[in-house]
């Protein structure tokens, strides 16, 4: 934890805002504190902070996720709660997202610190143009010394809006930007093994793989009413970025300085995995996929344990309304999902080209039919039947 250089950090709605909805100015500033002090900054933003050493925060890069666009967009739309319909919601996330990212300018500006705002959705980081994009972006920030501020874009998500308040899109940009530490900061000093207002509960200190949390009762950890998360969406979220590579730590906001500075506090999550290919990771957890292709057995035995392509010839059927670039769910004779991929036709050019060769096709329909129907470039395995 101490050795971390780049890091991720996720707070969520709970921890910045008033349960009536509205940003807590103090409980901003108190996180921009902590996040200067990692960075070595005074309040004059001219070098290392009282009681932390240059060698201390020496190279370190933050990115933050923050959620609290929408809970702060309640009090000034006059709303007393998070509203159900989406419109609403996108309502209060518009006025709320500018409110959110003033409230961190001007308090990063008390350390000298300039900020960015990204706001992603699952399109700017599946489809290959747009991932290069963001990653470009947000490396640019950090290079140029800005910490970038990142969130969902939810004026203008649908499916996306409710993504795990924002837990697992933290997961997925640690791996994005290659980061060495994901810190989750909740409103729980992290993880125990049943409620933590319960006699008798204790916190898990590690978490090695799955096996350590067999048995565990993973109950909710926003009390706060204006989130959308809670532990279930937080462990899912450390068991992404394990798996990838990344370690987490999930601890409470008020002791979001003890996990940025390497001193042992709520619940540390080993790596599970590797590294894999990044776009891939997105495929895998954050796209919606928009139609299924049903494959007969021997594309299921060639995509899942070849890792080939998906030619025509081993489509057995299609269903959905898609279009050339889209994700679409790929599935065995049973039904049972075993990978996701980015189609190369639209849904309504599929039917003809069921069974087909791919050399047939380009005789009947031209040399642009030569080609596989998901690329394995552009295909993730979820599951090996059997």
């Amino acid at each position: 934890m101490a050795a971390a250089r780049r890091i991720v950090v996720k707070i969520g709605s709970s921890s910045l805002t008033t349960a009536a909805g509205g940003l807590d100015a103090d409980r901003v500033d108190a996180l921009v504190d902590v996040l200067a002090k990692v960075l070595g900054q005074d309040m004059s933003g001219t070098g290392a902070s009282a009681g932390v050493g240059a060698g201390a925060a020496d190279g370190k890069e933050i990115v933050l996720v923050s959620s609290g666009a929408i809970a702060a967009g309640l009090a000034p739309l006059g709303l007393e709660r998070r509203p159900r319909d989406l419109a609403r919601q996108q309502a209060a996330a518009s006025v709320g997202q500018g409110l959110l990212v003033a409230r961190y300018t001007a308090s990063f500006a008390r350390y000298g610190r300039r900020v960015g705002q990204v706001l992603l959705t699952t399109d700017d980081t599946s489809r290959r143009a747009h991932y290069r994009n963001a990653t470009r972006t947000l490396d640019q920030l950090l290079a140029m010394g800005a910490l970038p501020i990142v969130n969902e874009n939810d004026t203008v998500a649908t499916d996306e809006i409710r993504f795990g308040d924002n837990d697992r899109l933290a997961a997925l940009v640690a791996h994005l930007v290659r980061a060495d530490l994901l810190v989750l900061l909740s409103d729980v000093d992290g993880l125990y093994d049943g409620d933590p207002r319960a006699p008798g509960a204790s916190r898990i200190d590690e978490v090695r793989g799955p096996g350590d949390l067999v048995g565990v009762s993973i109950g909710s950890a926003g009390r706060a009413g204006v989130g959308t998360g809670g532990m279930v969406t937080k462990v899912e979220a450390a068991r992404i970025a394990a798996a990838a590579g990344v370690p987490v730590v999930l601890t409470s906001a008020s002791r979001a300085g003890d996990a940025l500075l390497g001193r042992p506090t709520g619940t540390y999550f080993h790596r599970t995995g590797r590294r894999s290919a990044d776009r891939l990771l997105w495929l895998a957890h954050a796209s919606e996929p928009r139609g299924a292709l049903t494959l007969d057995d021997g594309a299921v035995r060639a995509v899942v344990e070849r890792r080939t392509s998906l030619l025509p010839a081993g489509i057995a059927a299609v269903e959905g309304e898609f279009t050339a670039g889209d994700p679409v769910e790929l599935r065995d004779t049973e039904g049972h999902a075993v990978a996701r991929g980015l189609v190369n036709f639209d849904a309504k050019e599929i039917p003809r080209l069921i069974g087909r060769s791919t050399r047939d096709l380009a005789r009947e329909l031209g040399p642009a039919y030569e080609r596989e129907v998901v690329h394995r470039d552009d295909l993730v395995v979820l599951h090996r039947p059997g």
